[in-house]
């Protein structure tokens, strides 16, 4: 016992003092896309690399840098390799989680919203104090669920901000969904729900869930949950930064 001690003492505080002091993650992490305009001329490279259709052409401009949707993005990095001329890169920023499905889409040239004034939903108040949610892996790899798990850790400390994962959605407040959403999975995530005590929220943390990701207009997918439920949260990314799902759950108790 006395050697555990010492061991602890010797390893001193794990926990980040996040948001106040800000996380240094991998180099090789790959954060909020950056766009630079340019003229593509017919150049189609990073449409046909994207395995999720995440890149999409701007109207009235189609020979410019398109537009990335986050919701479909894997961060796999391919269209970036493809683009002769270097005008899609990835940031090291892990803050992207959106309220608003717009907030998603990446226009070259423009601010993004954490650089500008995020709007936090006046009815998420209520939760400042405490937020139990309830996790559903609705057909997902687990990856999801790995990094929402991992929340509980010393590194993360999730419960220090009042937040925790319950197992029963009569306890929770919200419902956390990661996954494509299979129709096997349909009624449970529907009777999950149902069963949750008004006001609730609806957290989507994944590519899958916000659109399917790599199973999108598969025959038993249903593109994620954005079609069945309203979503309060979207958290992008495949699998999301542990950090980034912090972000946002964050941002609901603003």
């Amino acid at each position: 016992m006395l050697r555990i001690i010492k061991e602890r003492i010797h390893q001193k505080y794990h926990t980040l003092d996040y948001p106040r002091k800000q996380p240094t993650l991998s180099p090789r992490f790959m954060g909020r896309p950056s766009l630079t305009p340019v003229d593509c001329g017919d150049c189609r490279a990073c449409y046909a690399a994207c395995p999720t259709g995440a890149l999409l052409p701007i109207e009235g401009a189609p020979h410019s840098t398109p537009t990335l949707d986050m919701g479909r993005c894997t961060f796999c990095g391919a269209c970036r390799a493809a683009c002769p001329k270097q005008a899609i890169a990835f940031t090291g920023e892990h803050r992207m989680a959106a309220f608003k499905r717009e907030d998603l889409l990446v226009v070259p040239g423009q601010p993004a919203p954490h650089e500008t004034t995020p709007t936090v939903p006046g009815e998420f108040s209520i939760f400042r104090r405490s937020l139990k949610l309830r996790q559903i892996s609705a057909a997902g790899c687990a990856a999801c669920e790995a990094d929402c798990n991992v929340l509980g850790t010393l590194v993360y400390d999730l419960p220090k901000f009042g937040i925790d994962f319950v197992a029963s959605p009569r306890h929770a407040d919200g419902v956390v969904v990661t996954g494509p959403v299979s129709e096997n999975m349909r009624l449970a995530v529907l009777d999950t729900y149902n069963a949750m005590p008004e006001p609730r929220l609806v957290v989507a943390v994944g590519a899958c869930a916000i659109s399917g990701g790599l199973f999108r207009d598969g025959a038993q997918c249903n593109n994620g949950i954005t079609d069945i439920l309203a979503v309060d949260l979207f958290v992008p990314g495949c699998p999301p930064n542990p950090w980034t799902i912090l972000d946002g759950l964050l941002a609901l108790k603003k």
